[in-house]
């Protein structure tokens, strides 16, 4: 049963590292390919550290519960086995739920943007892989749709 349950948190860390996605201003989607973007130039006004909040979906709480389950399953017999692993299952749900978001929160940068035009913009965009911006930054904004990244 212990190889069991060693073999169900290493599963539960693959899908969670499945869950990961790059929210940076040099990552594309394979959606985004060969789109068309308008292109916009500014000069950055501010670059402020932001925290991107993880994602906290199934997954993290569907594999807590069963390796919660599974590890309780081998308390006590007969009724209050049940129980232990009914308990088992809740905490591990709610534990694994709160280790995705951890594992898939990100830092980030919050870039406010002079646009040529004269708008001011702000983009909030993860700094793992890509550039880190400051004030003074002459840039481009990439947009599509509802879409906008800064890069250099």
């Amino acid at each position: 049963m212990k190889m069991l349950s060693t073999v169900m948190v290493i599963v539960f860390s693959l899908v969670l590292s499945g869950c990961v996605s790059n929210l940076s201003g040099s990552t594309y989607s394979r959606s985004d390919a060969r789109r068309v973007q308008n292109v916009e130039y500014g000069i950055v006004q501010s670059a402020v550290p932001v925290v991107i909040e993880g994602t906290s979906g199934v997954i993290g709480g569907a594999t807590g519960a069963v390796v919660g389950g599974i590890a309780a399953s081998n308390i006590g017999g007969g009724r209050g086995q049940d129980i232990a692993t009914v308990l088992g299952a809740v905490a591990g749900g709610v534990a694994g739920k709160q280790a995705e978001e951890r594992f898939t929160r990100t830092q980030g940068q919050e870039i406010t943007v002079r646009l040529e035009s004269g708008n001011v913009i702000s983009i909030v965009q993860e700094l793992e892989g890509g550039p880190v911006f400051s004030a003074g930054d002459r840039v481009r904004v990439l947009t599509n749709g509802g879409t906008a990244r800064v890069t250099y």
